[in-house]
C-alpha cells in the first residue's frame, strides 16, 4: 500500500486508557484511516519506543523523517493507578499471544507406563540388534585372515 508514492505516508499511534489505536494517511489527503483498534492492552511503565525503517529486504526503502512522542495527561482512580503499576509484561485482555499458550495437563499413569515400556522395548530391541550386527562383523573379519 505504500510503495512507490509521490506524497509521504503518515501513522498515528495512540495508546489512550488501555486502548490502542493505529491510524494512518496513505492516500496524502490528510484524512486519518482506522488501521487496528485494540481496547484491554495493558502495557507496562518504564519502556522506550523505538522505530526501525529496516525491512530487512533490499527491495523496499523508508525513511522515517519525522517522530513526534507526547504524553497525554489522563485523570485516573486511584485503583486504575494501582492496576497500571503492577503490569510488568504487555498484555491483551481476552487474546491469546503467541508462547503464552495454557500448560499442558499431566499425562495419565497408564500413558506413562506406556511411553516407559516401549521406550526400553526399543532400548532393548537395538543393544540385540547391535550385538547381532557386532557378531556378524566380528564372523566377517576372521574369515579374511583364512
Amino acid at each position: 500500500m505504500v510503495r512507490n508514492l509521490n506524497h509521504d505516508t503518515f501513522l498515528v499511534i495512540r495508546y489512550v486508557k488501555r486502548r490502542l489505536t493505529v491510524l494512518i494517511d496513505i492516500d496524502g489527503k490528510h484524512e486519518w484511516r482506522d488501521c487496528i483498534d485494540v481496547p484491554g492492552v495493558r502495557l507496562p511503565r518504564g519502556y522506550y519506543f523505538g522505530t526501525s525503517s529496516v525491512t530487512g529486504d533490499l527491495s523496499d526503502n523508508h525513511d522515517i523523517i519525522s517522530l513526534k512522542l507526547y504524553q497525554l495527561t489522563v485523570e485516573r482512580t486511584p485503583e486504575e493507578e494501582k492496576r497500571d503499576r503492577e503490569v510488568f509484561l504487555p498484555v491483551v485482555d481476552n487474546l491469546k499471544l503467541p508462547g503464552m499458550e495454557a500448560p499442558l495437563e499431566p499425562m495419565s499413569g497408564l500413558a506413562l507406563f506406556l511411553i516407559v515400556f516401549f521406550s526400553l522395548v526399543a532400548i532393548v530391541f537395538a543393544i540385540v540388534i547391535g550385538v547381532i550386527v557386532y557378531n556378524k562383523w566380528q564372523e566377517q573379519s576372521r574369515k579374511h585372515f583364512y
